[in-house]
């Protein structure tokens, strides 16, 4: 745990703006950030990986029909516990949760994998309040 806190010193921030960009391409690229991928000395067991700092959620595309077809389940564990939301309703109340599922289907399924997710910053707006980080803006 020590050596994963002496890595975010010097971990660079990338700011990406998601207007007009399709979901699935734009969070492969987030992932790719994220574990590190984009440097020279990857390793799949630490943590060498940036911020992504993502604006402007709300004005995302999707391919096809997903915006009214695709369905999103949760079960609870109980008999008949199914519940199913549509990809419409979630992104009008909670556009972010969105790319956050996307995001965390893609990661490796572990603890470093959880330390990725909490790299990942959203929002909905073009407004962030991580100014005061010297940001890499990606197209």
């Amino acid at each position: 745990m020590l050596y994963i806190k002496s890595i975010k010193k010097n971990s660079l921030w990338y700011l990406i703006n998601a207007k007009d960009k399709i979901l699935g391409r734009l969070c492969t690229k987030i992932v790719y950030l994220l574990m590190g991928k984009n440097n020279y000395s990857f390793k799949s067991n630490i943590i060498n990986g940036s911020y992504v700092v993502v604006i402007n959620i709300s004005k995302i595309k999707l391919t096809g029909n997903k915006f009214s077809n695709k369905l999103y389940y949760h079960h609870s564990g109980y008999i008949g516990g199914l519940k199913c939301k549509s990809f419409k309703n979630i992104f009008e109340k909670f556009p972010e949760r969105i790319i956050r599922h996307c995001v965390k289907g893609m990661l490796p399924k572990n603890f470093l994998g959880r330390l990725m997710l909490k790299r990942l910053k959203i929002y909905t707006k073009n407004i962030h309040k991580h100014n005061s980080k010297k940001l890499i803006l990606i197209n």
